[in-house]
């Protein structure tokens, strides 16, 4: 069973003997305890991130284990768990990373891309507080290595798919993924859409995304023209037969 404790701006997710996928700074496989989603403060400038860890979670009174961050505040933390899995996400989109689908690509939505991208350059030299989507997805189950990095592909389609509904953009410059499984517990050996894992996964990031969402914006998500910072992927590809 995964828990939650939440003090000083930091989220513990704990669960004894765990085993985690981080796509963090010092992402990769490891066992852990805890692992935590802590909030920066406005005009973060830190780059020894493992030194800035070890502070805040001494704070916190906490012992040192994995670690997303961001901008936003804790209180607009939300978990939701279905069956043998949980998850924490947290949901800012002050820095949106607009992807262009159209049949010509970026040419076709050239407006917004040209809005999004003179708004990022505008902002080149402003305070920067990112905004971030972290999730901490924990399942019930015993993974090997490559189910465990199914899982993870699986929470990020499934926030991307919830993003681009409810904000029409699939994430932002800086998210990113904890997820966590328990090699003691019954093995599950996928972890894809189809799979209890998967689909209990796709729910919890659903509906942990839109909670963490309704949290921290009254109104709704802001628009992609009413975003602070981003960025748009415009260039073009050289596309052909393999």
């Amino acid at each position: 069973m995964f828990e939650t404790t939440q003090r000083k701006g930091v989220v513990q997710v704990r669960c004894e003997g765990a085993r985690w996928l981080s796509t963090a700074w010092d992402g990769g496989y490891r066992e852990a305890d805890a692992v935590y989603n802590l909030t920066v403060p406005e005009g973060f400038e830190r780059t020894n991130l493992d030194a800035y860890r070890k502070e805040r979670l001494g704070e916190a009174d906490f012992p040192v284990g994995p670690t997303l961050l961001t901008g936003l505040d804790m209180a607009h933390a939300r978990c939701a768990r279905s069956g043998p899995v949980s998850v924490l996400a947290t949901v800012g989109l002050s820095n949106p990373a607009v992807l262009p689908t159209g049949e010509g690509g970026a040419a076709d939505d050239e407006t917004d891309a040209e809005a999004t991208a003179g708004r990022a350059a505008s902002n080149d030299d402003a305070e920067w507080r990112p905004g971030t989507v972290n999730l901490v997805v924990g399942a019930d189950r015993s993974l090997d290595d490559g189910a465990l990095a199914t899982l993870l592909a699986t929470a990020v389609e499934a926030k991307a798919a919830t993003l681009l509904d409810a904000a029409g953009v699939p994430g932002t410059t800086s998210d990113a993924v904890l997820v966590g499984c328990v090699p003691a517990a019954e093995p599950a050996e996928f972890a894809g859409s189809a799979t209890e894992v998967g689909a209990a996964a796709r729910a919890c990031v659903r509906d942990a995304v839109h909670a963490s969402l309704a949290a921290r914006y009254d109104d709704g998500p802001p628009t992609v023209e009413e975003a602070e910072y981003g960025v748009v992927t415009d260039r073009q590809t050289d596309v052909r037969r393999p």
